[in-house]
Parts: structure tokens; sequence; C-alpha cells
């Protein structure tokens, strides 16, 4: 199988300066020999919404704590508009917004008393949608953080991270915990930020459908390594999975340009999955007799390529 590009994501040296939110350079994590992050490179562009797509321990936890410093990789760095994530000040801090896949809070404070406190280190706190937040969403400011349910801690966590008005918003399955209306919200505030203030997004999901509503550019992960990083739209147009009847198969010799997968087809031939690049044409298999082709939605596309 063909090596698949990085083509719109995969930073040089160079590209490490301070026009870039947030970027990683060949990172790797092990733990108890088990490859977490495999070598992987990737970058936000300003005012971008990255959807990070991976099964349950592909690695989607692991390398945005890498890439925001949280913990130290075993190779390669990352940098936060430049700045080696491991070693950022309290103004990039202030510019940045986290909300970690399972929130953890003071949980003998009171919500309210929760975000005054916080609203302290922030001089762009937006109290104003701290309060029409929690009044829509129906979260007591008096109650205790130790007394909601999950999903309302959740949301809580997003409300925090949300508040300073961060240039740069990093959400690991934000959704994870919410019911469809509150997914429904976090969705309209993510494409909100992005398209009005230009907030840099990168959320990791695993609910595609969530992933095609509001981001622009998608990574695939799988078992600690980055398969795939497009821009979405033109994703869509460059993909075709090939059914390719059996005499046709038995004349493949080498692998078809852009191909990422290949499997038996159970009536016979080969299913091939090829995602051609940005300026060249489909190979020429597509327009063998016999060939016939279809475009993969975002998530058999995943499937395809995770195996």
């Amino acid at each position: 199988m063909n090596a698949i590009t990085m083509e719109a994501h995969a930073p040089s040296p160079a590209a490490a300066h301070d026009g870039v939110p947030l970027a990683a350079e060949r990172l790797f994590k092990h733990y108890d020999g088990h490859a977490a992050l495999d070598g992987v490179s990737l970058a936000l562009d300003t005012g971008s919404v990255l959807g990070l797509i991976g099964r349950n321990g592909a690695g989607k936890s692991t390398l945005i704590q890498a890439m925001l410093g949280l913990i130290e990789p075993d190779a390669g760095h990352a940098r936060i508009w430049g700045r080696p994530a491991l070693r950022i000040d309290d103004a990039v801090k202030a510019r940045l917004g986290y909300v970690p896949q399972q929130p953890s809070a003071m949980a003998w404070l009171r919500v309210g008393d929760l975000l005054d406190f916080t609203g302290r280190f922030y001089p762009r706190w937006d109290r104003a949608f701290v309060d029409e937040t929690l009044a829509r969403w129906q979260i007591p400011r008096n109650r205790t953080m130790a007394k909601l349910s999950p999903g309302e801690r959740q949301r809580v966590a997003i409300v925090r991270a949300l508040a300073p008005r961060p240039q740069l918003l990093v959400l690991d399955e934000p959704a994870a915990a919410l019911d469809p209306v509150g997914r429904r919200d976090l969705l309209r505030e993510i494409a909100s930020r992005a398209g009005e203030s230009g907030t840099t997004v990168l959320f990791s999901t695993h609910i595609v459908s969530d992933l095609e509503r509001v981001a622009s550019h998608v990574a695939f992960l799988h078992a600690g390594r980055l398969l795939l990083a497009s821009e979405l739209d033109s994703l869509k147009e460059r993909n075709l999975r090939l059914r390719v009847p059996a005499e046709v198969a038995a004349q493949l010799r080498e692998d078809v340009p852009g191909e990422v997968s290949r499997r038996p087809d159970p009536w016979g031939g080969l299913l091939l999955t090829v995602v051609r690049d940005e300026e060249r044409p489909w190979p020429d298999l597509v327009d063998v007799p016999g060939v016939r082709g279809e475009p993969l939605s975002l998530e058999d596309l995943f499937i395809e390529v995770a195996g």
C-alpha cells in the first residue's frame, strides 16, 4: 500500500513560527512498550477548525496533551504560536482554551465560585457569556460541582474554556457526555467562534457527523499514526472506492497511485480505495472497462483507511 500524504498539515521545520497556532513535528510517545504516538506531525492554520477522528485508543488524547505541553513526548516537539509547548508562559496560556476528555475540577466548589475564581486569571473573561450560557443550559451557579451529572460537568468545562474568548480552542471528545441538544449547542458555538472571531479550533471525536458539520479540515489517527490530513471538502472530492473485476485485478502487479487500501471484493475481484493528490488526475485504472468507482462518505473512508 502506498503511504498516504500529509498534504495539508505536515509542517516543515520552517513552519514552526509565530503565525502557526499549534504545530507538532515527529511526536513519539510510548507507554509500557506500546506506541501511543508514532511520529505524528500536524499543524493548524489560523482560523481553521480541525477535526481529529480516531477510534478509542487511537492516541487522540495523547496527541492533544503532547501538543499542549501537558505531557512530554519521548521524541519530537510541539509549538504553540512558535513557542515550545512545554515552556509556554501565562500570556500564551491566556490565549487558549482547553477541555479535556474527562474534566476534573475542585468538586467542593459551587459552579459560580469555580467560574468566578477562574475568571480572575483571564483579562478577556466574558462574564455575560458565562451567565447567559449557564442559564440556557439550566446549570445553577449555587450547585456544587460534585452534585452535577457527567454531562453538566462537561458543559461547565466548556463554558470555562470559552469564556476567556480564546484564540486557540482545543477540545478532547467534547460531546462525549452531552445529550443531542448540548452537542448541537456546542457545535453551533464552535462554528460561531471560528466564523466570527477567527478562533482556531482542534477537536477530537469519534462522531463523524459532528465533524462534518463544523470542521474545515480533518485528520485520521489510527494506532498512534496520522494516516491522512486534508481539507475536508477537497477530501470528499478526491476519494473513490474502485470495484475491480477479477480479470483486471489479476493484472495488477503494483500499487495503484493514491491507493490507501486493498481488500478482496466479496463478489469477486478487489476493492481498492484511492485518494488522489490535489494536482493529479485519477489513476488510469479508473477508466479501465469493467472497473466501477464510487465516492465514499467520510466515515466509510476512515474505516477503509484504518482497516
